[in-house]
């Protein structure tokens, strides 16, 4: 066999690699770890080849590898990184982070994937670090203008994004996400941006399934000038449009509902034992529909001096996976609720806690809010006695056209999806209020908006926490919010959107009807 250099070893395999060869560029890997074993690089590119091979726990292995060759290696640092988040070991993740970032100065590549870890683990303020060092490595490049923009708005620096999304609808004026963006940056003032939109659709000549994001961003600019009825079609188009290539039926998500409901009862709950440390701070889970309110009352809790927010995560549905033989987060189904069900959950509050510690800074409170949670509620209230659980409820109507008119939420793109969704969530939130009964804190965002210095002071009481006036200063957190909320946050307390439902009454009316049907609502 001829012998090559290992440079001439790395060079073939790195031109293989982007050919997306990934046999050869195996087989090049592993002469290479034969007759070089003393160096990273062939462990390097046997990472990277298993990596896009879809074998996670071997990329681990091999980049692992390549770190113990050379400790210096902050491509394989960073690569690793990013697969142990796929493996939720954020505390390892971060640690390879901390000890690697300073190392990536010229490195665009692995800056921006960093920033991408970052931002997968909620540290966005890190991302836009690492965002902007790839910026000064390679300026003006669009890819990563992109990201700095999405990275700007989480953090509220509009200022940024504004002149970045105008820059690349400009240049690139048929992308249409950048118009989705775009235009929810502020509330639109003039047509001009919906006349150049419609236009667009007018001359694409691409169906519906790849106009979605344009649907949604007419929806919204229409819905600000207050054409509503137009802005009503236009989402109507884009959840249409989802569903004709989605394989979803919202009686899966319905079953798993009634699955919790039976076999969360009250005994089950006060069944087992449950021992979460008590030396940890006390956590509070906000919960509720979408678009309910839940990041308001986040933002004004996490404000006080006491409390922290670990942001909106995945990490309690994440350990339920883990304890139910998931290793990634997963959506929950009846089978997960099953097997948790059936545990103490004393392994479940410990994965979490191990989980959630990286963002936390050592406050006597802190805060998840992720909306989802509803459908662990028991389980968290068993799982941590201690922590307090606030419930957020919003008007029927208003809530679904919020949830309807979002790209988010695979059960509202249709009204007639939203109706049965929304009347089983009904049904389990009435269970959670029998079954935990004064664990429960309900908050009414109605209440909230007209009078939102009492109700916080209210809310603060119940959490045992002393009044702070920071709290009704919320708007000022500079701190990344990385919900559909992210902008709204950066507002004082209004009630622009109470109400709002009834400027679509029409077109909700079959809605209206089911929920009335179901005693959820009258209209009178």
């Amino acid at each position: 066999m001829t012998q090559h250099s290992l440079h001439e070893y790395s060079q073939y395999a790195r031109m293989l690699i982007g050919q997306k060869n990934w046999q050869g560029a195996a087989s090049i890997a592993s002469q290479m770890q034969q007759q070089f074993s003393d160096e990273a690089e062939g462990f390097f590119i046997g990472g990277v080849v298993a990596k896009n091979s879809g074998r996670l726990s071997a990329a681990m292995e091999q980049f692992e590898s390549a770190l113990e060759k050379d400790e210096a290696r902050h491509d394989a640092a960073i690569e690793l990184a990013e697969l142990y988040t796929s493996e939720s070991r954020f505390g390892d993740a971060i640690t390879l982070l901390d000890n690697y970032q300073q190392k990536l100065a010229n490195s665009s590549y692995y800056l921006l994937l960093a920033a991408k870890v970052f931002t997968w683990l909620g540290l966005h303020e890190r991302a836009w670090q690492a965002l902007n060092q790839a910026n000064k490595v390679q300026p003006d490049t669009d890819s990563i203008l992109a990201r700095l923009a999405e990275c700007a708005v989480l953090l509220g620096r509009i200022d940024v994004a504004e002149p970045v999304y105008k820059r690349l609808i400009k240049k690139y004026p048929h992308f249409q996400k950048h118009h989705y963006d775009y235009s929810k940056l502020k509330r639109a003032e003039n047509d001009e941006h919906v006349q150049q939109m419609k236009q667009m659709l007018q001359q694409n000549g691409q169906p519906p399934q790849n106009n979605i994001y344009l649907y949604y961003a007419l929806g919204k600019e229409l819905e600000d000038l207050e054409r509503w009825q137009e802005a009503f079609s236009y989402y109507e188009q884009a959840g249409n449009a989802i569903l004709s290539n989605a394989n979803y039926t919202v009686d899966k998500d319905i079953q798993t509902i009634n699955d919790v409901i039976g076999l969360c009862s009250r005994e089950w709950l006060e069944n087992g034992k449950n021992t979460a440390c008590d030396e940890h701070a006390t956590p509070v889970f906000i919960v509720g529909l979408p678009r309910t309110g839940t990041t308001l009352i986040e933002r004004v809790l996490a404000s006080h001096h006491e409390v922290e927010s670990a942001d909106e995560t995945f990490f309690f549905p994440t350990a339920i996976n883990l304890e139910a033989g998931i290793k990634r987060f997963s959506e929950i189904d009846a089978e997960v609720i099953s097997r948790a069900a059936k545990s103490e959950l004393q392994s479940v509050a410990s994965r979490y806690l191990e989980m959630v510690g990286y963002r936390l800074s050592g406050k006597s409170y802190f805060i998840d809010k992720y909306p989802f949670n509803f459908l662990l509620l028991g389980f968290i209230a068993k799982a941590f006695p201690k922590a307090k659980l606030i419930y957020l409820h919003r008007q029927p109507l208003d809530a679904c056209f919020a949830m309807f008119k979002q790209s988010y939420f695979k059960f509202s793109y249709s009204l007639d999806d939203l109706a049965k969704y929304y009347a089983a969530h009904h049904q389990l939130r009435e269970h959670w209020f029998e079954v935990l009964g004064d664990r429960l804190i309900e908050v009414s965002y109605e209440t909230f908006v007209a009078s939102p210095e009492a109700s916080t002071r209210q809310l603060l009481n119940e959490l045992g926490l002393e009044f702070d006036p920071a709290c009704l200063e919320f708007y000022n957190n500079p701190t990344a919010s990385a919900t559909a909320s992210t902008l709204q946050v950066r507002e004082k307390v209004h009630t622009r959107s109470v109400g709002k439902w009834q400027h679509f009454s029409n077109e909700m009316a079959p809605l209206v009807n089911f929920l009335e049907q179901k005693g959820i609502l009258s209209i009178s």
